[in-house]
């Protein structure tokens, strides 16, 4: 079933309970601009939205979940399986008065006139009632522009390209200060400019943002890396302040600085060109966020040496110590802080692969250390690339194709995809008649050097030839340690 078969149901229930009952919002904005249609979409009900919304749960008869939040007289309903769900939303026609120190509104009824008038942004402050999709066919964009309820100007703003606020901007994002990543989030997923009144509100207010939970603008921060250019929010966020809240660290990349003719590059502007960069070649938020994040040790590890020049020695150390404290600080989850502590900490390290006669040995530990994300880490160290020269960036691609070229072999040979010791500690256990703890661990670690070394292969019996030529060196510093204690 697709959205439009339950906007017609939708519609007939709204006849037969002769209540109106209106689309709002992104969906009539998208369905105007021509964009893909959305599979959520937010119904205005003139009169009661949770009591409509249980009658239409009746009309259906069961065949998707109601979801109720009577404190806000709105209820949402799901229909299909996870991976291709429909989401509907009925919330009662409002008005909205807001705490100074809260987002949650005291909710007054209203009519529709004075509900689109709380909307975020004139664009999405269009509603158009559902009757008008009750045809055979999809409506055209025409009927729909002329059908839609629009006392602001949104389809003039649509036309424009621009973002503006329905009421006063300073009065908007103080009610709601999520608001203001909206509308920088927007500006990048729709590609449209923002009003200079609305940006400088923005600025003015940036503050307000504090009162928003961490949970919420890392949903929008992760929402503006997944648009097509994400540098598009990270400079907006950055030009009205609100990056000062969110990443700091970030922000402190800022700057060049310049002594004795020694001068480095600006690595604020080199860590939104690596984000984009990402951008076109994985669709993975993350690995873009990583981008964004990879050189955020730079400001803490910045020293000019003599004859050398700025140096960061260690910047990707310090760095992912920082992206723990993001993390905490987003309330990001321990999977997704690893992966970005991961990446931080490795990817100065395939720089220091690109010589002809390096090792196998160093390929090896590459490939164990990063494990599964090396993929991703590639893709990050070739758009780590941000030269304007075209000679030097052709050559610096092609020092990578080469790595991935080793990568591969090492790969093929070793066996190194999920490595860890052949012999494993259970067999080191059985073999010295010891309990789980340390000992068994260095063993285990002595043999696995030893693989990486390329030492041994990585097979069972060359793993256990191996674990009985060094087995009793461990079993002596054990018994020492003990006698010690």
């Amino acid at each position: 079933m697709d959205v439009f078969k339950i906007i017609k149901k939708i519609n007939t229930c709204s006849k037969k309970e002769k209540i109106p009952v209106y689309a709002v919002g992104g969906f009539v904005r998208d369905y105007i601009l021509g964009r893909q249609e959305k599979n959520d979409v937010d119904f205005v009900v003139v009169g009661s939205g949770l009591e409509f919304a249980k009658k239409f749960d009746l009309f259906m008869k069961e065949s998707g979940s109601l979801v109720e939040f009577p404190d806000f007289d709105t209820a949402r309903y799901i229909l299909g399986e996870i991976d291709n769900q429909i989401v509907v939303e009925f919330a009662g026609a409002r008005s909205e008065n807001y705490k100074s120190d809260s987002r949650k509104p005291k909710v007054q009824i209203a009519n529709l006139q004075q509900d689109l008038t709380r909307r975020d942004f004139t664009v999405n402050a269009m509603a158009v009632s559902v009757s008008a999709f009750a045809g055979i066919l999809k409506p055209s964009i025409k009927k729909i522009i002329e059908q839609a309820v629009d006392p602001f100007n949104g389809q003039k703003d649509l036309q424009a390209k621009v973002l503006r606020t329905p009421l006063d901007p300073d009065l908007t994002f103080i009610d709601d200060p999520l608001r203001m990543l909206r509308a920088i989030r927007f500006a990048s997923q729709l590609e449209f400019s923002i009003d200079s009144k609305t940006l400088e509100s923005i600025h003015k207010n940036y503050e307000r943002l504090k009162i928003i939970s961490a949970e919420r603008i890392q949903e929008e921060l992760l929402k503006m890396l997944a648009t097509k250019v994400p540098s598009v929010s990270l400079a907006l966020m950055f030009q009205t302040k609100l990056l000062n809240l969110i990443l700091p660290e970030v922000v402190d990349l800022d700057g060049v600085e310049e002594i004795f003719g020694h001068q480095h590059k600006n690595n604020l502007v080199h860590s939104f060109k690596v984000t984009d960069n990402i951008a076109l070649r994985s669709n993975k938020v993350m690995l873009r966020f990583a981008g964004l994040l990879h050189d955020i040790g730079k400001s803490k590890t910045k020293k000019l040496l003599p004859k050398i020049g700025w140096t960061f020695y260690a910047h990707e150390f310090v760095g992912k110590k920082m992206v723990y404290q993001i993390s905490k600080r987003l309330r990001l989850s321990k999977n997704d802080t690893d992966y970005l502590a991961k990446l931080v900490r490795w990817h100065q390290q395939p720089i220091s692969l690109m010589d002809e006669d390096i090792t196998d040995s160093a390929i090896r530990r590459l490939i164990v250390g990063v494990g599964e994300e090396l993929k991703d880490l590639l893709i990050l160290c070739r758009s780590d690339i941000t030269t304007g020269n075209p000679i030097k960036k052709e050559k610096r691609l092609k020092n990578y194709d080469h790595l991935e070229e080793r990568i591969a072999q090492v790969l093929e040979r070793d066996k190194l995809s999920a490595f860890q010791s052949p012999f494993r500690g259970e067999d080191i256990m059985k073999e010295c008649g010891l309990k789980p703890g340390p000992t068994v661990g260095k063993i285990k670690e002595a043999i696995e050097e030893a693989i990486l070394d390329g030492k041994i292969k990585n097979e069972y019996e060359d793993a256990k030839e191996y674990f009985f030529k060094i087995k009793d060196e461990f079993l002596n510093k054990a018994q020492d340690w003990e006698k010690i204690i």
